[in-house]
């Protein structure tokens, strides 16, 4: 019997497959930016078909390698790519930002939020059959999918496609602007996932997210970064000044450069060392010797601070120092990042939980090691599982003794738990150990924002009940009242022990509260709150017992300028050259950043997503001094994730 050899596929076939991975791709991927991102650029989609096509040749060519097995392997294939983006569209609802392959690699605990993620399911119900599509119509149409048979020639094709469409999406992006917010600035430099996805596309942001992991672990390995040159500071020219006393530390800069072991750090030491330092001021040690109180807390929000509802936050705001212009920037890993933030006065690095990552690092400029040297009980206390965004890891490099449910703090099982009964529980551990400094991050403002699925919300639903806003608004603003009862709480306890005057209580928010959808913020504003720089407004609270009347401060600021600030305040000894905020009492210019690096100084406001300044009234226009801003703002993020890279703070002050 004569076998006869089944000819190799047609050109036909191989479409056949190729087009359905191409089109499942294509379809899932305008589905998610179409949810997701607030506008869609043309550009955007571009490289997305670009890359797309030479993925989905890739992934033909892989499925016709296993033969008999060839429709399970497509099946395989379809179901894993319409996982990922259904799951990237449902983080981003909860989280309004996309994962990155650090964060779905660290993400065990998730499960702890799994009535949040029910009833986001519900919400979004009807995105499962669209994002399942695919899958069903494969599953339909399998039986009519021809077996590729793999040939030298069939091989030879699919390489070919798969390489010259990635060339021609490189090339393209190569030959194209350089500047900020644009493909290229995606591609090699900026690890925003927003608008990585945005200009990219999801499966090429994380496989460059892929590569930039592998460059990070593997020593030998160099990535391709773009050095910051010809950075101007806005605070120039008026440079330091005999005269004036700077809060600065004296650093051998010289010494430190000459012996610098490679060019990153001698880079490095040659930034900071021309970064125009903070001047010390009047309001210099003004609370040296006293108690400190740092606090995270969960979705706080200047909506939250009410007269009616919360009297202890509404006196606490507007009869200490009252911040009018006070920003809280939402950054790549939500409230873990908010965190490093406000307790570092440092910007995170994308890619990576920063936080955590610090814990292998020498901290010396977080309150907790800026304390306990002189003598300072240094606790801290967090309502959540302990270990959860690895707190165990980075709270006692922080200098803090760290307590969470499951190491120390044991309270009642409901969720959210109560950031009162926290207090309640805390108070006594530290309250006769003076002078102490006590840091807590708290649970109660988080989200789901609803009365049947929020412990908080539940119990405090009285309150709000008659208030002219929707269920959800009323029920965030119900969570918000725990935390009011907490800070009531403390307050009283501070009054009995006769130290309320001597303690600094400082009070900021992780995140706005993202919790709540954009027309639910709006209802609470009272207008239509613009998503670039007014959604990021809050409030930070900076407070003590004593004061005799309120301080009103116009200057704009942000989470990132509070260390710094309280370590002026207090009278510590720093360099504040090694912050990435600043002194929010001295008199160098304002500037607040914003993840996909939007800024705002006191002559305007710039907008990464359409590359436009906006000049306040008073100030003409300069395009240098914004080209000098966006480099500026550059070096910023630049420097900060090198400080956490190098370990920088043990190779400067570690001796």
């Amino acid at each position: 019997m004569i076998k006869t050899r089944r000819p190799e596929s047609s050109l036909g076939e191989i479409l056949a497959v190729f087009g359905f991975y191409f089109i499942t791709i294509m379809f899932l991927e305008v589905f998610l930016k179409f949810n997701t991102l607030l506008t869609v650029q043309l550009s955007g989609l571009f490289f997305s078909i670009l890359f797309s096509i030479s993925f989905s040749a890739f992934l033909t060519l892989c499925t016709a390698l296993f033969g008999k097995a060839q429709r399970w392997i497509m099946g395989i294939f379809i179901v894993l790519i319409c996982i990922l983006y259904g799951s990237q569209l449902f983080y981003f609802s909860f989280f309004k930002t996309f994962y990155t392959v650090y964060s779905m690699l660290n993400g065990t605990q998730v499960g702890e939020f799994y009535r949040e993620i029910i009833a986001m399911l519900q919400n979004h119900w009807l995105w499962l059959p669209i994002l399942i599509s695919p899958l069903i119509v494969f599953l339909l149409l399998r039986k009519r999918l021809p077996k590729l048979i793999i040939r030298r020639e069939l091989i030879l094709l699919l390489v070919s496609v798969t390489f010259f469409f990635h060339v021609i999406g490189l090339l393209t992006i190569n030959f194209g602007s350089k500047d900020n917010g644009t493909p290229y600035d995606a591609y090699y430099y900026h690890e925003y996932p927003i608008d990585s996805i945005s200009q990219l596309g999801l499966l090429t942001s994380i496989r460059i997210d892929v590569k930039r992991m592998i460059i990070d672990v593997l020593p030998f390995m160099e990535n391709m970064e773009r050095q910051p040159d010809d950075i101007v500071d806005p605070n120039d020219p008026d440079d330091p000044k005999d005269d004036i006393e700077y809060n600065v530390l004296e650093i051998d800069w010289k010494q430190l450069i000459e012996m610098a072991k490679n060019d990153t750090i001698k880079d490095m030491h040659e930034y900071f060392s021309n970064v125009r330092p903070t001047n010390k001021n009047k309001m210099t040690g003004i609370y040296e010797g006293y108690n400190l109180i740092l606090i995270t807390a969960e979705g706080f929000s200047h909506y939250a601070v009410r007269e009616d509802t919360t009297p202890t936050l509404y006196h606490m705001a507007n009869n200490g120092y009252v911040f009018n212009n006070f920003y809280n920037p939402v950054w790549g890993v939500s409230t873990s990042d908010g965190e490093y933030v406000a307790t570092t006065g440092l910007i995170p690095k994308a890619g990576v939980w920063s936080l955590p990552v610090s814990g292998e690092n020498y901290m010396p400029y977080t309150m907790g090691n800026h304390l306990r040297p002189l003598g300072y009980k240094t606790l801290a206390f967090h309502n959540h599982t302990y270990s959860y965004y690895k707190r165990d890891i980075s709270h006692p490099n922080m200098g803090y003794d760290y307590y969470g449910v499951g190491n120390g703090l044991v309270m009642d099982n409901r969720w959210p738990r109560s950031d009162l009964q926290m207090m309640e529980i805390t108070v006594d551990r530290y309250i006769d150990s003076q002078p102490f400094h006590t840091y807590y991050m708290t649970v109660s403002g988080h989200l789901l924002y609803t009365f049947t699925g929020n412990s908080m919300a539940a119990k405090n639903k009285a309150v709000v009940e008659n208030l002219p806003y929707s269920s959800n608004v009323r029920a965030y603003l119900a969570t918000q009242v725990e935390f009011d009862r907490a800070m009531e709480y403390l307050l009283k306890r501070l009054r009995e022990a006769g130290i309320a005057d001597k303690t600094l209580i400082a009070i900021s928010a992780d995140h706005y509260p993202y919790g709540l959808q954009p027309e639910e913020i709006n209802e609470l504003a009272g207008f239509t709150v613009d998503k670039t720089f007014e959604q990021y407004r809050s409030k930070f609270i900076l407070y003590v017992d004593s004061m005799e009347s309120p301080v009103v401060i116009d200057k704009p600021v942000s989470s990132l300028d509070i260390i710094p600030t309280i370590a002026n305040l207090m009278g510590l000894d720093y360099d504040s050259r090694l912050y990435m905020g600043q002194d929010m009492f001295s008199d160098n210019q304002p500037l607040i950043i914003f993840v996909d690096r939007s800024f705002i100084t006191e002559k305007g406001r710039y907008s990464a997503k359409t590359k436009t300044f906006y000049w306040n009234d008073g100030y003409a226009e300069d395009e240098q001094y914004v080209k000098n801003m966006i480099k500026y703002v550059n070096a910023k993020f630049f420097y900060s994730a090198k400080i956490l890279e190098q370990d920088y703070y043990q190779i400067v002050l570690g001796n």
